[in-house]
């Protein structure tokens, strides 16, 4: 059996409210109008007895020997008049001399009588000879004394006619209303089903359960930023990756930083805190889908590969002219040059093993050391020249040689791409490790250089000198520029205490 939807549930549920509303009020109103009604009638039959009361033409009447003759024409005039039901005039002791039927005329009037003799005037619901009527009684009142008795009235079914006709319209009133509140909750339903696709509350409830469950599960980040640029969606993973605050949906992107990833609709590297993050934007009908992918671990693996990579290189590199200068010397021992070619290999012997002990003489941290000599040979291989300072120094401190990999050589690498020489300067102690990367080239002096994004290069990521910014940030150091030098301070690791 197919559940009902939430939007046929909310039209069957807003048609009883509607209807409930509807015959409730219509009731009040039908309750208050015959209470109004009522005391209508019971105001007009007050106010009709008081005036005949009060009338000359009762008193002189009275005086007469048949005051019947001249009081039923008087009381049948202002009945009609008032359009009150009867008009009764009568003895004090109920003898009735005036009465909408003739016959009625001489007999004992039906209701109370006993307030108006004492000369008060009151109002009462009986059932007299015409049926149940409102009605007042009154005393005519002469000399200080009561004279006679007036009574007049309107009947309840009269009041109920009228009832009526109030009650034709007050329906009229209630089925437009209905109709208008059947007519609003079946476009307010139908909205609510496109909303819903149809689907009921349980379905609603167990989407909502997958989308939250999967939304905060998975480890990459996800934003949902509104076209009014309002961050409408943000799951765990994303506010780890960009360190956003538990309050950040409903706040505009320009507040929370992300109003550049945002605008990005490749897919970009962006860094954030000691994160290197990829970001995807795409537009969407609700607005701009943003996904961030933490690389820092496979940046840094990418680090280690292009280290890797350029040692490979320059071994290779090596090995070709090592082969070159090799076929030389053979050459030249066939063609009997002898001491030429001894001193041809020696020279360069001595030229490389000069370089290795420099390097890794001063510079006694293994992996910067073999950074170094692979840089060199590359630098050859360009066209450049590496100059390694004589003063530079540095013993295995413990620092991560992820850190120093990246920094020291995108320093070189930007360095060989500007300038003809580069010279590095590496030193450091237990206070810190100072290391100065200087060049012939044109210099920098502009910040934005260890901001994401920016490059010199046409075909360039701009992520270098940003990847270095962030390494030297995370080791709490400094990176100072001035022209082509480029100079970071890193304090020494903590050592931790032998207990």
């Amino acid at each position: 059996m197919r559940r009902w939807s939430l939007a046929g549930q909310m039209l069957v549920l807003q048609l009883l409210v509607v209807t409930v509303t509807a015959a409730g009020g219509a009731t009040l109103a039908l309750v208050q109008a015959h209470r109004l009604l009522t005391e209508e009638a019971g105001g007009t039959a007050r106010a009709v007895a008081v005036s005949v009361a009060a009338s000359p033409d009762v008193l002189a009447a009275l005086d007469e020997p048949d005051p019947t003759a001249r009081l039923q024409p008087y009381a049948e005039r202002v009945r009609a008049a008032t359009g009150v039901d009867f008009i009764t005039i009568m003895r004090t002791d109920g003898t009735r001399y005036t009465h909408p039927n003739p016959a009625e005329i001489g007999r004992r009037f039906l209701g109370h009588i006993e307030p108006a003799l004492r000369g008060q005037t009151f109002t009462e619901t009986y059932t007299g000879t015409l049926g149940p009527s409102k009605r007042a009684v009154t005393p005519v009142v002469a000399d200080g004394r009561v004279r006679a008795l007036v009574s007049a009235g309107i009947t309840i079914d009269r009041i109920d006619a009228r009832l009526r006709e109030q009650l034709a319209w007050g329906g009229l009133i209630v089925a437009l209303a209905l109709g208008l509140g059947a007519a609003g909750t079946w476009l307010v339903t139908a909205r609510l089903r496109r909303q819903t696709h149809g689907l009921g509350p349980v379905e609603l409830g167990r989407i909502h359960e997958h989308h939250d469950a999967v939304l905060h599960a998975v480890r990459e980040g996800l934003l949902l930023v509104g076209r009014d640029g309002m961050l409408t969606l943000c799951n765990d993973a994303a506010r780890q990756l960009l360190g956003l605050p538990a309050d950040a949906e409903g706040k505009h992107v320009a507040e929370l930083g992300l109003a550049e990833m945002v605008a990005d609709t490749e897919e970009r590297i962006h860094l954030a805190g000691d994160r290197v993050l990829a970001v995807n934007s795409a537009a969407s009908r609700l607005g701009t889908v943003v996904t961030v992918r933490d690389h820092t671990e496979l940046q840094a693996l990418s680090g280690q590969l292009d280290a890797e990579r350029g040692f490979a290189e320059s071994l290779r590199s090596a090995a070709h002219e090592a082969a070159n200068r090799l076929h030389t010397v053979i050459t030249l021992v066939e063609l009997g040059r002898t001491e030429q070619a001894i001193a041809l290999g020696t020279a360069e012997l001595r030229a490389a093993q000069e370089l290795t002990d420099r390097v890794v003489g001063s510079v006694r941290e293994p992996v910067l050391a073999a950074l170094l000599l692979g840089k060199s040979a590359e630098a050859a291989e360009r066209g450049s020249e590496l100059v390694i300072s004589e003063d530079s120094e540095l013993d295995d401190l413990g620092l991560d040689p992820r850190d120093l990999i990246t920094i020291v050589g995108n320093l070189i690498d930007n360095a060989i791409d500007a300038a003809n020489r580069v010279d590095v300067h590496i030193s450091g102690d237990e206070r810190g490790v100072l290391i100065r990367v200087a060049d012939d080239g044109p210099g920098l002096t502009d910040r934005a250089a260890f901001e994401k994004g920016w490059t010199t290069k046409g075909d360039g990521h701009g992520l270098g000198l940003a990847l270095v910014g962030q390494a030297v940030r995370r080791l709490g150091g400094t990176i100072e520029v001035d022209g082509s030098v480029f100079t970071v301070r890193l304090p020494a690791p903590r050592k931790e205490p032998v207990s």
